[in-house]
């Protein structure tokens, strides 16, 4: 049967129009009602609270709701960019277990088991890495901690970047599930009110975690500006979600006058010539046909950056560069 996974909802009123299209399009094909079946993101801040109206707008065809953690963490800097005390730290340090996400994991484990929907978890973005044992070694661990701690709480499935990391994961879901699922684990002991989905984050700011944001956005926007929407970057897939956290923050991090770890606080004089280092160093490590297009990725990124106002999405003026 035909299967959508539907991305970037916000509100069930949405839920609810996919509902109207899909069935409208059951009717014209003649497929019986309920044929279309859907896996649903919950990878907005808003949608973290409408979970239970999501899955009754479309409870002909759910299978179950996706944590979409890097969209998500995204979206709590855009929600918030503008709360002082909402700053996020360096996303390294933006894991799973800060008590936000895992608020948000595991009510939405809570909240399909209990309509008995899947909960899928989220998506691993390590890759294998070739040549250097030790640091994929580590890098493997990270993903079987993650994957560990989603069979823990009761998620059903998951994601990964690469097939490489598919056999770890398994295994890990393995040695919970008795089953084909978990769904009758309600996690009925758990509480969770609206301040526990939107507590700050722990956590320092630091030149490297700026410079890494300014270098991993350039690179994913110059590969975005040249066709390819999912890059390589330093041992972890990277794409517009991961894109837009880095974006977002250093946009945040200057409206805020954020503090560094060493004491010295964002400025436009010193993004700028982060920017201009980062975009230098990228450069001088690339073929002379990406020169021009890493020039207009930093570009574009630092304008953005200094906006006054944050715009919703990094590719709607991107677009724009693609008609130029």
């Amino acid at each position: 049967r035909p299967y959508f996974y539907l991305p970037k909802l916000q509100h069930f009123s949405e839920a609810a129009w996919w509902e109207k299209v899909i069935g409208w399009s059951e009717q014209r094909l003649g497929l019986e009602h309920g044929t279309v079946r859907v896996t649903l993101l919950i990878e907005t801040l808003p949608a973290v609270f409408q979970m239970h109206e999501i899955l009754h707008a479309l409870k002909d065809r759910i299978l179950g709701l996706n944590c979409g953690r890097w969209d998500y963490i995204f979206s709590y800097i855009k929600t918030f960019r503008n709360h002082p005390d909402r700053v996020l730290p360096d996303r390294d340090q933006v894991g799973m277990t800060v008590p936000f996400l895992a608020n948000y994991s595991k009510l939405l484990i809570q909240t399909c088991h209990s309509h008995g929907a899947f909960a899928m978890g989220g998506m691993a973005a390590q890759i294998p890495i070739r040549g250097d044992e030790d640091a994929n070694a580590a890098a493997m661990e990270k993903v079987r901690v993650d994957k560990e701690r989603e069979a823990g709480n009761g998620h059903d499935g998951t994601w990964v970047a690469h097939p490489g990391l598919e056999a770890l994961s398994r295994g890990e879901f393995d040695k919970v599930l008795t089953g084909p699922n978990q769904i009758d684990r309600k996690l009925l002991d758990f509480q969770v009110n609206a301040d526990d989905l939107v507590a700050p984050s722990e956590g320092s700011i630091t030149e490297a975690g700026v410079r890494k944001n300014i270098r991993v956005a350039i690179q994913d926007l110059a590969a975005w500006l040249s066709g390819n929407g999912c890059v390589p970057i330093d041992n972890l897939m990277e794409d517009a979600a991961t894109a837009e956290i880095g974006r977002t923050q250093l946009w945040q991090w200057l409206k805020q006058s954020a503090q560094l770890d060493d004491g010295r606080k964002v400025t436009r004089d010193w993004l700028e010539h982060l920017f201009e280092e980062e975009r230098a160093l990228l450069v001088s490590k690339a073929p002379a046909t990406a020169v021009e297009t890493i020039s207009a990725a930093t570009s574009l990124l630092s304008d953005m950056t200094y906006d006054s106002e944050l715009a919703e999405f990094l590719t709607l003026p991107a677009y724009e560069r693609l008609t130029d």
